[in-house]
């Protein structure tokens, strides 16, 4: 059964301002960035609005254009060199602040997906367990964090085939795996993942 979130969650913050759904992308691939998104919802925002992972890429794209075209929305970013120095968990909710931060309007609430605040928030945060499931504006930031991600692997996909990052997204699959054993390791892989740095060690170990 499809679950939509409930259209009056965000309402219930209303009274003290503009409220924000922040979500992200990207912590489980062994390869890539963290991509956050931070939407306020316009008065035109799309009906339809859930759970990026229950949508299929037809119905990804054509709510990622309404929402970028209704609301208003913020990208933010942990690379590689933060994933590897924070951890994943951590990279990701400095990400999360970024894109709130980067809203052309200051929000008086940022709904967190999760059960983790990110510090340096400019405004109040509120974690919201299974919030894309809960939040149409946690939903809106799902869906526009996984679009973008999606198209930046796309796209690195062309730089370096052989890895299947335009079908797995950085995703440990088979078919990246057998990409790793072929080709071995890119500067855009997370070194400090256990499935990454065991191929390191074995290619360090094989060249002694």
């Amino acid at each position: 059964m499809t679950v939509f979130p409930d259209p009056e969650f965000e309402a219930r913050f209303a009274q003290f301002g503009p409220v924000c759904g922040v979500d992200e992308v990207g912590r489980g691939p062994w390869a890539g960035p963290v991509v956050t998104a931070a939407v306020i919802l316009g008065p035109d925002a799309p009906e339809g609005l859930r759970d990026s992972k229950t949508l299929s890429l037809r119905q990804r794209n054509a709510l990622f254009d309404a929402i970028m075209s209704s609301c208003q929305v913020a990208i933010g970013r942990a690379d590689l060199r933060e994933i590897e120095e924070l951890n994943i968990l951590q990279a990701s909710l400095v990400a999360m602040s970024r894109a709130v931060s980067a809203l052309k309007t200051c929000p008086a609430i940022a709904l967190i997906d999760g059960n983790k605040l990110p510090r340096d928030l400019p405004c109040r945060g509120l974690p919201v367990v299974k919030g894309d499931a809960q939040s149409r504006a946690i939903a809106a930031a799902s869906i526009v964090a996984k679009v973008t991600r999606d198209r930046e692997m796309v796209a690195l996909a062309q730089q370096f085939p052989g890895y299947a990052w335009e079908t797995n997204m950085g995703y440990g699959t088979k078919a990246h795996r057998d990409g790793l054993s072929r080709y071995g390791v890119t500067p855009h892989h997370r070194r400090g993942f256990a499935p990454i740095h065991k191929i390191l060690v074995q290619q360090n170990y094989s060249t002694r």
